[in-house]
C-alpha cells in the first residue's frame, strides 16, 4: 500500500474519531461546553476576580458525562456558577431544591469576623427581621449545623485560597436558603442561646411610597420596581407634589432585583438641568485585543427638582439601584448615605443553551463611576454600618 493511501486511511480514522467525540456526547455535555465557552469568551470579570476558568472546565467537564436528566443538569450548573462568586450570574430556571438568588432572595447580612459569624444588617420588613433576629447577634448554627462546613458548598473549587468576597458570597447564599426548606437560625446573645425561624418574605405592594416628613423634608422610597416601566409615571406624579420641599430623600435600600437604565435615566432626569454623565461602560473586544468604552448620559426631563437630594443605599441596593447611586453621586448636590451596596458586577446579557434551551445570564460589560471607580467598589461618602444607622442619618436631615 502506498504512503498516500496510508495517509488517507489515517486521516479518515482521525475524522471518524473526532466525529465520535462530538456525536457521542450527551446533550448535557454539549450544553456544558457551550456554557463554559460562552462565559470564557464573554464574562467581563474573569481577570478582575482571578478566576481560573480553564481549571473550572477540568473540574466539571468529567462530571457532565454522568448527568442523565434536566434536574441533575440544573443543579450541576448552579454549582458551576458558584465559581463566579457573585449574585449577578444566574439561570432562568430553578428547582425546589435550588438556592434563592442573592441579594433579592436574602433578608439578612451575616459577616465572618475572626471565628465568629455576626449579623451585621437586616432587610426591613422581611423574614429575619420579622422573626426577631437583631443586628449584633452571633450565629452559631444554621439548620442544625455549624456554618464552616456548610459554606464549602458555595465556595469556588478552582482554588483553595479564599478571599473575603468568596466567603461573603458563600455566607449570603447559605443564609438565603433554598425554596423547599424552612430556615432555623441559632444565635448567642448575652450568653443565652436562642432559636429563630424566619419564614416570610415580603415587600410593599406599591411601586413607590412617599411621605412628607416635615415642612422641609420629603421622602420617596422605590420598592424594588426599577424594572417596571410604570414606575416612571408613578415617580413623576409623586415628585410633582414635592417640588417645593427643601430636602428630598430618595430611598434605594429596597432595590435588589436590578432594572433597566431607561427607568433610571428617566428618574434622574428630574434632578439635573443639563446633560450629565451617568456611568461608564467597558466591553472587551477579545478578537482584536482592545476595549470599547462609552459614557451613558442623563438628560433633563420635565420640571426639575431644585432642592437638596439625599440618596439612601444599603446591602439590598443592587444592579440598577447601584447605577442610580453612582449616577446621583456625579450630580454634586446629591449626598449618598448608607452601607456598601450589593456589589453586583457589571451589566448582564442573556444566553440560551442549544440543546436543553436553558437560559442564563452573566455580566458582559464592566461598569464604572465617571471618576473611574468600579461600580461594585463604590463607597457612600456618608458611610454607615447598617440600615438602622442609615435611617437615623436620614432622620437628622433638616
Amino acid at each position: 500500500m502506498s504512503g498516500k493511501s496510508l495517509a488517507r486511511i489515517g486521516m479518515t480514522i482521525l475524522i471518524l474519531f473526532s466525529g465520535y467525540t462530538t456525536f457521542g456526547q450527551t446533550k448535557y455535555q454539549k450544553d456544558f461546553m457551550e456554557f463554559w465557552h460562552n462565559i470564557g469568551n464573554n464574562y467581563a470579570y474573569l481577570d478582575q476576580q482571578n478566576i481560573d476558568w480553564k481549571k473550572v472546565s477540568e473540574i466539571y467537564e468529567p462530571q457532565a458525562k454522568m448527568i442523565s436528566n434536566d434536574n441533575e443538569f440544573i443543579e450541576f450548573l448552579e454549582h458551576v456558577l458558584n465559581e463566579l462568586y457573585n449574585g449577578h450570574s444566574s439561570l432562568n430556571t430553578n428547582l425546589e431544591t435550588s438556592n434563592r438568588i442573592i441579594p433579592s432572595g436574602s433578608d439578612l447580612r451575616v459577616e465572618k469576623l475572626g471565628h465568629k459569624y455576626i449579623i451585621k444588617d437586616l432587610r426591613k420588613g422581611f423574614g429575619a427581621d420579622l422573626a426577631g433576629l437583631k443586628i449584633g447577634m452571633e450565629v452559631i448554627l444554621f439548620n442544625g449545623k455549624p456554618l464552616d462546613e456548610q459554606l464549602k458548598k458555595f465556595l469556588p473549587k478552582f482554588t483553595d485560597k479564599y478571599n473575603q468576597k468568596m466567603y461573603q458570597y458563600a455566607i449570603d447564599m447559605l443564609f438565603a436558603g433554598t425554596h423547599n426548606k424552612s430556615r432555623e437560625i441559632v444565635v448567642v446573645q448575652n450568653g443565652d442561646t436562642k432559636t429563630f425561624y424566619p419564614v416570610s418574605y415580603g415587600n410593599r405592594d406599591e411601586l413607590i411610597y412617599s411621605k412628607t416628613i416635615d415642612k422641609n423634608t420629603a421622602y420617596i422610597k422605590i420598592n424594588n420596581s426599577l424594572g417596571n416601566n410604570n414606575l416612571v409615571a408613578a415617580f413623576d406624579m409623586v415628585l410633582d407634589t414635592l417640588l417645593l420641599s427643601k430636602n428630598l430623600i430618595i430611598d434605594l435600600t429596597e432595590t435588589p432585583s436590578g432594572g433597566n437604565s431607561t427607568i433610571a435615566r428617566a428618574i434622574m432626569g428630574r434632578f439635573t438641568d443639563k446633560l450629565r454623565p451617568f456611568q461608564v461602560h467597558e466591553f472587551d473586544e477579545k478578537d482584536y485585543q482592545t476595549k470599547r468604552h462609552w459614557v451613558e448620559y442623563v438628560t433633563p426631563r420635565k420640571q426639575i427638582y431644585m432642592g437638596k437630594i439625599y440618596v439612601l443605599v444599603g446591602h439590598w441596593t443592587g444592579s440598577m439601584g447601584e447605577g442610580m447611586a453612582i449616577g446621583f453621586d456625579t450630580f454634586g448636590k446629591a449626598k449618598i448615605i448608607g452601607t456598601k451596596m450589593a456589589g453586583l458586577l457589571g451589566a448582564i446579557s442573556g444566553f440560551q443553551m442549544s440543546e436543553t434551551k436553558i437560559g442564563y445570564q452573566f455580566p458582559t460589560e464592566r461598569l464604572y463611576h465617571i471618576n473611574g471607580t468600579p461600580r461594585e467598589d463604590f463607597i457612600p461618602k456618608i458611610l454607615t454600618e447598617n440600615i438602622e444607622e442609615t435611617l437615623q442619618k436620614a432622620r437628622e436631615i433638616k
